[in-house]
């Protein structure tokens, strides 16, 4: 029995109790039965602190560093039905019975599309430099092919030029999992067509906003596709099919390859790069089964993304633990890696936990988590995913484009929200990201998740992770605490 099907075993055996907590990333192993007993660590009552840095000893960070926050399209713009959009998975799945908490939708959100003006002027005041969002697919082409829609071309054009007129520079996301109904109506990412449908659209929206728009992210978090909406289904598109799902990782990457060649092709100037969760992967402990068992986990966590793009070839441990008769060793053919590997100008990093796997692949938890009982909040391991990316993969100009944690925000009797563990959650990982620096790692900018209270997909608007509060009733903003550290952090330019 291969380590991948004993961890299969494990993770059929957890399914119904572990669905909706894993939601927010692709983890799927982190509430496995068996796993140690710890404590939630409330946003007020943080974990103590795992840095070798005095939080107030004046770590500063590289002269122009860009700080930032980040979104995704579906989860904050609203107007589902508004100005030529189509439908896209996520509507199909948000409007499912018992497919999200509460049968939230993404319909409304926070509505950035009506207010994305203010939200631009929150922004600047918090003094951003960066700005990381998504296109919507569907807004762009209703039905994943065809001519562009140009009311959703003018919307983003409207929201580049406010935050060029702003000082904030902007970072698009092509692709964060709100494929077109349509295209999954013929296969979706089993598809391969699908890769071929995405660089047409990528195409498309290079030479609408190329000239606007200085760094591009292809696709986001493909790993989250594949085990959340494949494997777990407990994301769009809601299946549960390993065989489908890494044939599916195949397609999203080669979706990735074309479109790089397609922002080469468009005569763009922008750079341009991958967005992948990492999760770096412990040994629960000292013994050769898990030392092995951790290495095959941490190819199908973090090797089966990053050695197709800067290697330019799967895994082999990976690919001789999913056999040669696989949907996916089928599925690729000759020249798709090349296309994958297409050189690259930034890699973008998530990380949110790390995962400590036991000899037989299972895995335990070692640190608090927060409201996402999947998250283990470990600073360390942002050192220690961003050090092993350098010294395994290159000096590759790196964004983080996500971190962040949710926190059970209330605003009090004077309005305020005192969101503290926030703060020392970022604050440690920030103190990590800058030792990774003074170490060699060529970090060139921080996104923090998420700039708005927003539709967290499968947990709908039960877990916030804004910096800023929204009301989602009167859509009312609010800074959080955290913001406003957040805004001297930018300042100072560190801590």
């Amino acid at each position: 029995m291969s380590l991948l099907t004993r961890r299969r075993l494990l993770r059929r055996a957890a399914l119904s109790a572990t669905a909706a907590g894993a939601a927010r990333t692709g983890l799927a192993g982190a509430t496995l039965a068996g796993t140690a007993a710890v404590a939630v660590a409330g946003c007020d009552s943080p974990p103590e602190r795992n840095t070798d840095a005095d939080p107030d000893g004046g770590l500063r960070f590289p002269d122009n560093f860009g700080w930032g926050a980040a979104t995704s399209a579906y989860q904050i713009e609203g107007a589902a039905k508004e100005d030529g959009r189509g439908e896209s998975v996520w509507d199909t799945f948000s409007h499912t019975p018992g497919r999200t908490r509460n049968g939230d939708t993404g319909d409304v959100a926070a509505d950035h599309y009506h207010r994305y003006a203010q939200d631009l002027d929150l922004m600047r005041e918090l003094g951003l430099r960066s700005y990381r969002f998504s296109i919507s697919w569907p807004r762009i082409q209703a039905d994943g092919s065809g001519r562009p829609n140009q009311r959703g071309l003018d919307f983003y054009r409207r929201l580049l030029d406010g935050l060029h007129e702003r000082g904030i520079a902007p970072m698009a996301t092509l692709f964060h999992w709100d494929l077109p109904q349509a295209l999954q109506d013929d296969g979706g990412w089993e598809n391969r067509d699908t890769a071929e449908r995405f660089a047409d659209y990528a195409d498309a929206v290079f030479r609408a906003l190329g000239d606007r728009v200085p760094a591009w992210l292809t696709i986001n978090e493909p790993k989250t596709v594949v085990q959340n909406g494949y494997i777990w289904g407990h994301h769009a598109p809601g299946h549960r099919d390993e065989a489908a799902a890494y044939l599916v990782a195949h397609h999203l990457q080669l979706a990735h390859g074309l479109a790089v060649q397609a922002l080469r092709a468009s005569g763009a100037s922008g750079r341009i790069g991958p967005a992948l969760n990492l999760h770096p992967c412990y040994p629960a402990d000292d013994s050769a089964e898990a030392a092995a068992a951790t290495r095959l986990y941490d190819g199908y966590e973090n090797r089966l993304y990053l050695d197709s793009v800067f290697k330019g070839e799967y895994p082999q441990d990976v690919l001789a633990d999913l056999g040669p008769d696989s949907r996916m060793a089928r599925g690729v053919r000759d020249g798709d890696l090349k296309i994958i590997s297409s050189p690259v100008d930034l890699l973008a990093v998530q990380y949110y936990t790390p995962i400590y796997v036991t000899g037989g692949g299972g895995t335990v938890r070692k640190w608090p988590t927060s409201e996402a009982e999947w998250q283990q909040i470990y600073p360390e391991g942002m050192y220690d995913i961003l050090t092993r990316v350098t010294r395994d993969y290159g000096r590759v100009p790196i964004t983080i484009t996500e971190n962040g944690l949710p926190c059970p925000d209330t605003p009090g009797p004077d309005g305020t929200i005192d969101d503290a563990g926030r703060v020392n959650f970022l604050r440690d990982h920030f103190a990590a990201a800058h030792r990774a620096v003074r170490d060699g790692v060529p970090l060139e900018s921080y996104h923090v998740w998420s700039l708005l209270d927003n539709f967290e997909w499968a947990e709908g608007y039960d877990q916030r992770w804004g910096l800023v509060y929204v009301d989602y009733a009167s859509q009312r903003r609010v800074l959080k605490r955290s913001a406003h550290w957040y805004r001297e952090v930018i300042r100072r330019n560190g801590l």
